[in-house]
This record gives structure tokens, sequence and C-alpha cells, in this order.
């Protein structure tokens, strides 16, 4: 069970501490946790516990040279979708900037505001594109149905998906910037109305009269007011979405982005007042053409050099209309999408599940065993938990660490303690004894809490299997959802093509190895009565040497003799996987703190011997 090729733990103490997810494990490895409802832009857990974690073996990783084919692997896809998003980015503004600026169709609107124009609505074309992607990496739904679409979804195209939640991120960031530059050119705008006040062309100006108060025209137009209120509305989002506000009040953050509803309205009524007009009769009024109403001496003997050229006339006077509002082209289509998808969501999560079974195990951690009519998922998922008697509106992540079978219908989800919602969900689950009763009933049923299941939803684990090699890292908490692929492997999961596992848990106290203990002393049997004790590589590390203890029960025997004190030598761990598979894809799981996940990118995309590339994989929320 235990491969002779593996590193030997480092012996010294792990002094160190890093952050791993709470609600049920979910954690990405950059102490980010999935947005509440889909809508927001990121989201640290505001319940992190604190795990062991660390580079193990010092620092030299960081002078090895990157290899090409590690780095097109890990990065190649990523860099490609960021390419492509920044170039239709930049070609939107640049084509705008120069439609509006060289456009006879805006020569005299140009001539009134000069580049405040081109660039306020360059800006506005990349909100436009920004505001439409920023929704689709949250319909969660679907980006779960395309990656259990098999045959229209590669291995490369599901990690493409994996990065959902990072390209929400990018677009909101792209958002916030673009919608500082388009208001800033705004402001210049509306300046310029005022002082630039065309009594040529009456119908040109947003102003009433020249020399107007710029305030006045803002507050008295529905761009202005619809602008002033997207302005507070995203201002507002912006600033909850900080880790602090995340950390500390996660219901102000989760209430804050919800406003992104009355965001979208608003965004797509900015248009209707139509502050910006363009000339429609081009053709019979050419821009700089001479009109008839033209006066001053110099303007008239210019009229008598240029009379005898009919085409230098104006045939009819210039007429100006307002834009037709585009937004909604662009926002209604991923908007729609992403309601019929919480429209979906919601009808699925509306009948509460049963909870079975409730376990309190060591170091704060709640076991809960639920049931729900119809409900598959697959290793490596998970689930959205929603209860009304903590939060109606408060929904949180967990990992599944228990699927369905064919012969047993419960799943199951495994939640640390560490935060207010899960303080007050586990003292519903389990409250204390009542000490007021003289006489306690032989029987007393337990009734728990209303619970709503949303999901199950895709993640990066699903792909263990589908590996000819696969190493799976957890810190702490994170063991979440590699538990649930070595309770498929236990019960015999079939269909799958992985040949070795290599599985490594590093947990500050020894307390938290019980969590799964039986489980893993399951798996280590059942692959020995099968005789193939190679296929399943443990190594269990316990950072923090204090009152340090020993797993010396007799059943837990294969767990003790696989335990080390003291942090993994990651890259000794990874050279030795390389030597023993050679020129094979290698994936690389980690569900755990920063520390780890940093060093396992960095390492990953490395260069090694024997030809091996490691696909380096992140546990994140998409």
């Amino acid at each position: 069970m235990n491969s002779p090729n593996l590193p030997s733990a480092d012996s010294r103490s792990a002094g160190r501490t890093e952050r791993s997810g709470a609600d049920a494990g979910r954690t990405d490895g950059s102490g980010e946790e999935e947005e509440e409802d889909g809508s927001s832009f990121s989201r640290p857990d505001r319940e992190a516990s604190v795990e062991a974690s660390g580079s193990g073996g010092g620092v030299p990783e960081r002078t090895m040279a990157v290899s090409v084919r590690s780095w097109v692997a890990n990065e190649g896809g990523k860099h490609l979708v960021l390419m492509l998003w920044l170039g239709a980015n930049s070609w939107l503004f640049l084509s705008t900037y120069l439609l509006y600026s060289t456009g006879q169709q805006y020569h005299y609107l140009y001539n009134m505001l000069g580049l405040g124009l081109c660039i306020s609505r360059a800006s506005a074309s990349v909100l436009n594109l920004n505001c439409s992607l920023v929704l689709l990496p949250m319909c969660r739904s679907l980006l779960t149905f395309i990656r259990g679409a098999h045959m229209v979804s590669s291995r490369k195209t599901r990690r493409l998906l994996d990065k959902s939640k990072t390209f929400h991120v990018a677009c909101g960031v792209a958002v916030c910037l673009f919608s500082v530059v388009h208001v800033s050119a705004h402001l210049v705008n509306v300046i310029s109305f005022s002082t630039s006040y065309s009594d040529d062309f009456p119908a040109l100006n947003l102003a009433r009269y020249r020399g107007e108060d710029p305030k006045r025209i803002l507050f008295t137009t529905i761009p202005g007011v619809t602008g002033v209120l997207l302005v507070l509305i995203l201002l507002l989002m912006f600033v909850s979405s900080s880790y602090c506000i995340r950390v500390s009040n996660y219901e102000i953050f989760w209430y804050t982005h919800n406003l992104f509803i009355v965001f979208y309205i608003i965004l797509m009524m900015h248009m209707v007042g139509g502050a910006l007009k363009y000339q429609t009769n081009v053709e019979t009024h050419p821009p700089g053409c001479l009109r008839a109403n033209q006066s001053g001496p110099k303007r008239q003997d210019e009229d008598l050099v240029r009379a005898e050229d009919d085409e230098s006339r104006c045939r009819e006077e210039a007429r100006f209309e307002p834009h037709y509002p585009q937004t909604w082209l662009w926002v209604s289509g991923p908007l729609c999408l992403y309601c019929v998808e919480r429209l979906y969501r919601y009808l699925r999560s509306s009948d509460p599940v049963t909870i079975v079974t409730v376990i309190r195990h060591p170091c704060d951690v709640v076991e809960l065993r639920m049931l729900k009519k119809n409900f598959k998922a697959q290793p490596g998922q998970y689930v959205v938990l929603n209860c009304p008697g903590v939060s109606s509106f408060e929904n949180h992540p967990f990992t599944l660490t228990k699927c369905p079978t064919v012969n047993k219908e419960t799943f199951g989800i495994h939640l640390r303690v560490v935060g207010d919602w899960t303080e007050r969900f586990t003292q519903l689950l389990l409250p204390p004894p009542r000490t007021d009763m003289e006489i306690l009933p032989m029987v007393q049923q337990r009734i728990y809490p209303k619970v709503y299941v949303d999901g199950p939803f895709g993640g990066p684990s699903e792909d263990v299997f589908n590996y000819d090699v696969s190493l799976c890292v957890a810190g702490g908490i994170g063991v979440t959802p590699f538990a649930c692929v070595l309770d498929a492997l236990l019960d015999g999961w079939r269909g799958f093509r992985l040949q070795r596992l290599y599985f490594v848990w590093v947990c500050r106290e020894i307390q938290s190895f019980y969590w799964f203990a039986e489980l893993l002393c399951a798996l280590h049997h059942k692959l020995w009565q099968e005789n193939r004790p190679d296929y399943f590589n443990l190594k269990l590390y316990v950072s923090r040497t204090d009152s340090l203890q020993s797993m010396s029960e007799e059943r837990y025997r294969p767990l003790a003799s696989r335990l080390q004190v003291g942090r993994p030598r990651w890259k000794s761990l990874l050279d030795e996987i390389g030597k023993s598979n050679k020129h094979k894809r290698v994936g690389v799981f980690c569900c755990g703190p920063k520390g780890i996940s940093r060093t396992l990118h960095r390492l990953c995309n490395s260069a090694r011997s024997g030809g091996t590339t490691f696909e380096f994989n992140k546990e994140s929320f998409s």
C-alpha cells in the first residue's frame, strides 16, 4: 500500500500556519470561497480555520527551471483565454474610439465634446461586453452539465471550467476599472455640454443654455441620475467584496452583491434619455457643408468663393437623433440564462432533505448524512446548503464526502465548526441536553431543522479517476473531496482509468486523522485482500509537535505506520513520483492552505527528468 519510493517527512516542527476552508472543506488553496448566489465577484471564507502547510523542503523550488511542456499543460489554456479576452476588450475599445473620432455622423458631436466623447463610448463598449460575460461563470448548473458531457468536454476544457470563478473576478474588476474611465469621461462631457453650447445645432445640446450648471445637467437627466445610481451600487458591491468585509461580516457582502439585479435593471435604462446624438442625414448634409443661414462678413466671402461648387452646399439642415439603446442586446441573453438557471435551482432545491444521521467528530467537525429523492452525484462534486433556522438567505457550499450508490441512497458532508453560521447550524443539529427534566424518556426522538440542498455541482476532483496516475494533496479539512473519491474506491467504483493513487494528508493535530480513519483503514484492507497494495500510496503528516500523541489503537495500525511528523518535502515527493511514472501525465489535485497550493503549482510547472508532466488542479468553487 505504501510505495517504497516516497520520501520521508521533514522532521522539523511545523511552526507556520495556513488557512483552510470551513464549510465542509470547500477550499481552493487561495483562501477564497465561492460566491453565495452566483452573483459575487469573489469570497474568502469568513469561517476559515488554521491548518498546517508549507513547502517543507525549503525554497529551492523557486530557482528551478520552468518546463515549457509543463507550463503549456498547466497555464497554456488559461493564458489563451486571457489573451482572447484582453484582445476582445482592446478591439472593442479601439474600434469604438475610432468610430466616434472619425465617423461623419459624429462630426458635430465630436467638435463639441472632443476626446471625452470617444473615451466614454469606447469604455461603454467594454462595459457592455464584461457586464454580459460576468454572469456566465456563475451559471453553475450549466457548467456542471458541460463538465459531465464527456463527448463535448475534454479534460482540458473541464480544467478551464474550473477557472470560471477567476474569470468572473476578472470581468468584475474590468467592470469597476472601466466604470471609472467611463464616469470620468462623462463628467468632462457634461462640462463640455455647458461650456461648448452649440447655437447652430440646438438639438445636439444636452444643456438647456450656455453656461448651465453641470450639476443640474447631471441630476435632472435620465442618463445622469441612472449613472449616479449605477456608480453608488457598483461602489457598494466593490467595497463589500474586499477581504476584510467578507471575513468579518459575510452578510454585508452577500446582501450588497445581490444588488446586481437592481444594477442590471438600471443599466438597461441608462441610455433611454438619449444624451448623445448622431447625425442621420449625412448624405444630404455632409459635415462642414455651407448652410444658408451662415452669417458674418468672412463667412459671406467664403460663400462667394465656393458658390460654384454645388456639392459644398447643404441641401437640408442637419438632423440628429439619440442612439438606440444597445446595452440590453448585450446583457439580456446572459441575464435571462442566469435567471432560468436560478429558477431551475430553486425548483430543484424546494423540497427539504431528510437528515438521517449527525455525528460529532474530533476537532469540532460534524458529519451530516442526508437523504433526498432522485439525488445523484459523482465523487468530487459539492452541494449548497440552506438552513432557514440559521438564515433564510445564506447558502453555503460543502463538498460531498459520500455519494449515493445503488445500495445506499444517503449522501454526506463534513463541516468544521469555526464560524458563526456553522456554530448556529451545529447547535440546531446537536442541541445541548436539557438539564431541567427530572425523568429522561427512554427513547427521545431528535427533531432536526429544515435543510435545503442545491446541487450537485462539478469540481476539479471529479477528474481524479481520469488520469492514469493521480496525486491528491489535502490540508486539514480540505480532505473532504478526496474522502468521497476514496469512498468510491471502497465501494468498488468501476469504469475509470486510474491505475495508481498517491494520497498526502497534512494536519496540525493528530486527532484530525480520525475523521476518516475508518475509511482509510477499510480501503487499505480491501486492497491488500485484492493483492493490490501498491495501488494506493498513503502518507500522513502531523505538523504540530507539542503534546504529540500517536494512533495507538490496533485497528489504526495501517495509519500509524504511515504517520510522520513535520511537513512533506514536496520537491522530493514529486521527483520520486516522476521517476516511478516516466512519460506519463500525473494529475495533481490540491485542496488546502495557500502555502501548499502555491508550492505544488510552482513545482508542477518546473522541469523534471523522465518526461513526466504534472497537471495541477486546485479545488475551487465554480
